[in-house]
């Protein structure tokens, strides 16, 4: 088992210790002694003398440690004793099996704790302090357990390993809880800073630095950051109620603070980003991860980033009821086959249900943007992550801390140097990105003139991170008029819909339009913004899938304004929307169900119930549809007959097999679609009575118009010779 893979699921979790530890089966004799030899020899070596202590839990590693090089030295003379006597096998009692197996899972926990401190943020140890002085403690105490019931005598160890032995039995029983009451005092004063926050003061800079800097070791902006994207993890994972949201929320906005109040902008300037944009001397292109294989790649993937299933780089990592980590389509594909063991450990897995590895996936991410590699991940995270977020974004000491830090940063955009204004808008970014709060002081403070301006930076990095902090406060009710009331604001969202530096700012751009779009009163503002509708259109016939996404729902937003039509008419629009049908699902959804929209205008139906093509695709879209997207198609269809008259009707009675696409919706469609057909098809009768549908021979039509009876009378109905079917009387 990867203690690796394992630490990364536990530090997500937040205890340590949590889980179920095991031995391998097929261990005993002399190959556990070398699994026990080898796994304390690199638990001492990784944690002696480690590059960057922890400036917590000093005394209990130490103490363990000691311990840990006295067990060493047990595990290499029976291994020595072994070589002497018999060098393939090692005669051990029952007794001493059973307390060498225990001992090895106990080596195992140490080794997780001791990753754990080294690996952690500091200020979650600080804030954690209490809970891992209690795990030290328990380790102590089986220790103890263990060595009472040791067979030391029947070992033939020589009198002073024996004496070491029975001193560290004592030892480990005597021992107590040791905190660090320096820790102590100091976990006190962090949460006496977030006491300051809540009662609307700042706390002195001098004991922010002195608490930061000397005592927590934070000397620069990138171990600040380290720390609040730790913690953040916490949040966005918090499942066991281990830890408080809002008082982790309370704890990133200071160290946010801290990162802004107490070094420089400058020290926090992230790698530039290499991309394919620009074109600019220097620059070079991101490698795409190709995920086959780490053979593919001119470095060396860390072993943890790879599945034990597809030797791939985890683009989705999960952790099933063992512990162990795989990626999650190599795992649903072992479970989907049949299997119900773990494929690395064998054992049986207790449930099936697969939890995302937050803190593993955040460290290839991170990797890989080392690298320079792209890693795709997955959209967005789940509800319960985003609940908690808002949680931790809501206490009083957060809100407050993030709006002192929110006034640092718009002062530094004020100040327009170049270096510090990407930095802030980024983070200004970042901070918008949850909480009403932080949404609403971000707008009050005065940043969305200034982040209008920086939408037409040259820069490709800041224009994307200004839009999407204009998107991020749009999400606000009320920060949507101050957004459109902001002079020259909606132009510079459409200029960078239609020319943005990069595919993500022109599809968060066109997201900014959907949000904006949600006030009716902005819908028909936003459609006469020049080129805006224009923009959209040219997104959804071009963009990638997810800026199609945002263009259709930008657009079918602006179609449930009546006068919105005409422009979507010259704009193309339309056009664009009729393409979109044969999209991919959502899209096509989207699209069919904006066009029912625009079809309730006569121009709009009297120019698309006189081009074949148009309704063509619509009738496609009924034939090979998602459900939703045929009941959207027949609802476009039926909003055309209405709005376009005889002449329309007549021509779309006429058209092949639409008899037998009713037909089928009677059958299958969802009960608006059951109903939109049968009104479709009573409207066709009633204008050519005599003209049966085209290439159905009239059944279709005497189907649809006696089913429809039925359903309005909520009765069955008997039709076509043996199908029954049964329908309840449904309402709009």
């Amino acid at each position: 088992m990867s203690s690796a893979s394992v630490f990364t699921d536990l530090r997500r979790r937040r205890s340590p210790l949590a889980g179920s530890f095991f031995t391998p089966s097929d261990l005993t004799g002399l190959p556990l002694v070398r699994s026990l030899a080898s796994v304390s020899g690199d638990l001492v070596t990784a944690h002696s003398s480690p590059a960057t202590p922890s400036p917590f839990q000093r005394r209990n590693t130490r103490l363990l440690l000691l311990k840990v090089k006295i067990l060493l030295s047990l595990f290499e003379f029976l291994m020595d004793s072994s070589s002497l006597s018999s060098p393939s096998s090692l005669y051990l009692s029952s007794s001493a099996v059973v307390c060498l197996r225990e001992l090895y899972i106990i080596l195992f926990r140490s080794r997780l704790l001791l990753d754990y401190c080294s690996q952690s943020s500091r200020l979650w140890l600080l804030i954690q302090n209490p809970q891992i002085s209690g795990h030290f403690h328990d380790l102590n105490k089986e220790i103890a357990t263990v060595l009472d019931v040791l067979p030391v005598g029947a070992l033939g160890l020589p009198a002073d390993l024996q004496e070491q032995l029975r001193l560290l039995r004592r030892q480990s029983r005597r021992s107590k809880l040791y905190i660090d009451p320096r820790d102590e005092l100091l976990r006190r004063r962090i949460f006496l800073f977030l006491d300051e926050f809540a009662k609307g003061r700042s706390p002195d800079r001098t004991e922010l630095r002195t608490a930061f800097v000397d005592r927590l070791g934070i000397r620069n902006a990138q171990s600040c950051r380290f720390e609040i994207d730790f913690l953040e993890e916490q949040i966005r994972g918090n499942e066991e109620d281990f830890a408080d949201p809002s008082v982790l929320g309370g704890i990133v906005a200071l160290a946010r603070y801290c990162r802004f109040s107490l070094f420089k902008l400058a020290e926090g300037k992230e790698p530039e980003k290499r991309s394919s944009f620009g074109g600019g001397s220097g620059r070079k292109s991101k490698r795409r991860v190709s995920f086959k294989g780490s053979g593919d790649l001119s470095l060396m993937v860390p072993k943890d980033f790879c599945c034990p299933i597809s030797l791939d780089i985890m683009r989705d990592p999960v952790t099933v009821s063992t512990g162990q980590t795989y990626d999650r389509p190599s795992i649903t594909q072992w479970m989907e086959e049949g299997h119900r063991t773990c494929p690395n450990s064998g054992q049986t897995l207790s449930h099936r249900r697969l939890v995302p590895n937050l803190a593993l996936r955040s460290l290839i991410s991170q990797w890989c943007s080392m690298q320079g590699l792209e890693y795709g991940l997955p959209g967005a995270s789940d509800a319960s992550s985003a609940e908690n977020v808002a949680v931790a974004c809501s206490s009083r000491a957060a809100v407050e801390a993030n709006r002192a830090t929110t006034r640092i940063l718009v002062r530094k955009l004020e100040d327009g140097l170049e270096a510090e204004e990407a930095i802030s808008v980024r983070e200004l970014r970042l901070l918008a990105k949850t909480g009403k709060e932080n949404r609403a002081c971000i707008a009050e403070a005065g940043a969305i003139p200034l982040l209008t301006r920086l939408m037409s930076s040259s820069d490709a990095a800041t224009q994307e991170n200004s839009v999407t902090a204009i998107l991020n406060l749009s999400i606000h009710d009320g920060n949507k008029s101050k957004v459109m009331e902001e002079e020259g604001c909606l132009r510079s969202v459409v200029s960078v819909l239609r020319q943005g530096k990069t595919m993500e700012a022109q599809e968060n751009a066109a997201a900014t339009l959907f949000s904006l779009s949600a006030v009716h009163d902005y819908k028909k503002r936003i459609t006469d913004e020049p080129g805006a509708v224009e923009a959209l259109a040219g997104l959804l016939r071009n963009g990638s899938q997810r800026g199609k996404r945002d263009a259709v729902t930008a657009l079918f937003n602006l179609s449930t304004h009546p006068d919105c039509c005409l422009k979507m008419m010259e704009s193309g629009a339309v056009w664009a929307l009729l393409e979109a049908s044969s999209a991919a699902e959502g899209v096509a959804e989207e699209a069919v169900g904006a066009l029912g929209l625009l079809m309730r205008q006569q121009i709009v139906a009297e120019v698309v119930g006189n081009d074949d093509t148009a309704v063509g695709s619509l009738i496609a879209v009924m034939r090979r549809g998602t459900p939703k997207a045929k009941e959207n198609a027949v609802a476009a269809l039926h909003e055309l007959c209405k709005s376009g008259g005889a002449a329309v009707i007549q021509r779309l009675a006429k058209t092949p097999a639409l008899g037998g696409l009713i037909q089928t919706l009677l059958l299958t469609g969802t009960k608006r679609a059951r109903r939109k057909a049968a009104s479709l098809a009573r409207m066709c009768q009633s204008c050519e009575p005599e003209v049966p549908f085209a290439g159905d021979a009239g059944w279709g039509m005497e189907y649809a118009t006696t089913r429809s009876n039925s359903m309005r009378q909520g009765s069955s109905f008997v039709g076509g010779g043996d199908v029954s079917v049964s329908v309840a009387v449904s309402v709009l």
